[in-house]
């Protein structure tokens, strides 16, 4: 399915943050089957070497901490300095420290909203700031259900994953007039690395499977799709969209998963 002078995409230039595995790694395989060139940034060292291996061509990797923004303008000039401009981006990076409110670590509350909200902030930000002088750009931000559905011991993640669906909407209503799009896509349960404690765990996995509709969880590829959708030409009137891909599972709710973290830590001398 397409070529470089075939695709969908082909003769683009796409960033891709958290490119090196899971979602952002799907995404960065389908850009690169319908003709994108790529920049893949990722904290991961090793993981960026395996991609650089399995992509010779039309793929520079880059290592790249997308909370601190010296790195991210670095990484946005990278791709305009190598591929000659920046057509497409996508926010993928993420990750949680879970915990309890009433037990949450400030440093592990500021870890999830610096890796889950701030990045998306600056990396539209500076994705924007190159696609403005073309007059078009798409941006597609990875958020979550949990923008929707809260979660036992996931305040920080909920709350940031919330905030990168507003920052889109706010995102969109500024950028849209200039003839960049931005959108966010928001996946349910994906087997991916950061999910694999879930899926490890048999007893876990089966109470989140009981409120997924569709009986299982999601594939990155499955993600991916929706994703480049949103980036194509096919969504070129779509802007400010949240895009639920969870198996329907925002109409059932979250599973308790007080059972498989314990209670809260905070008062047990006290009990």
């Amino acid at each position: 399915m397409g070529t470089q002078d075939g695709g969908r995409f082909a003769g683009q230039v796409a960033v891709v943050t958290g490119g090196a595995s899971g979602i952002g790694l799907a995404i960065l395989r389908g850009l690169h089957a319908e003709g994108a060139s790529i920049l893949c940034a990722d904290i991961n060292p090793a993981a960026l070497d395996a991609v650089a291996a399995a992509f010779p061509d039309r793929v520079a990797c880059l290592e790249a901490d997308v909370t601190r923004e010296d790195a991210v303008e670095a990484m946005m000039d990278e791709a305009v300095a190598r591929f000659g401009g920046l057509d497409l981006s996508f926010h993928v990076a993420g990750g949680n420290r879970g915990g309890y409110v009433i037990d949450q670590a400030e440093a592990d509350w500021d870890f999830t909203i610096a890796l889950c909200l701030k990045s998306v902030f600056l990396c539209t930000k500076h994705a924007a700031r190159r696609m403005l002088p073309k007059g078009r750009g798409a941006i597609v931000n990875i958020a979550s259900l949990n923008a929707h559905v809260p979660m036992h011991a996931g305040a920080a993640y909920a709350s940031a994953k919330a905030g990168c669906e507003m920052l889109t909407r706010n995102a969109a209503l500024e950028l849209t007039p200039s003839g960049i799009r931005v959108n966010a896509v928001l996946p349910g349960l994906v087997q991916t690395p950061l999910t694999k404690r879930h899926f490890d765990n048999p007893l876990a996995h089966a109470a989140f499977v009981e409120r997924i509709p569709a009986g299982r969880a999601a594939q990155p590829e499955e993600i991916a799709g929706p994703a480049l959708f949103l980036a194509s030409e096919a969504a070129s009137y779509v802007s400010g969209a949240s895009l639920l891909v969870d198996g329907a599972w925002a109409v059932s709710g979250y599973p308790d998963m007080r059972p498989f973290r314990g209670e809260p830590l905070f008062g047990r001398g006290n009990k």
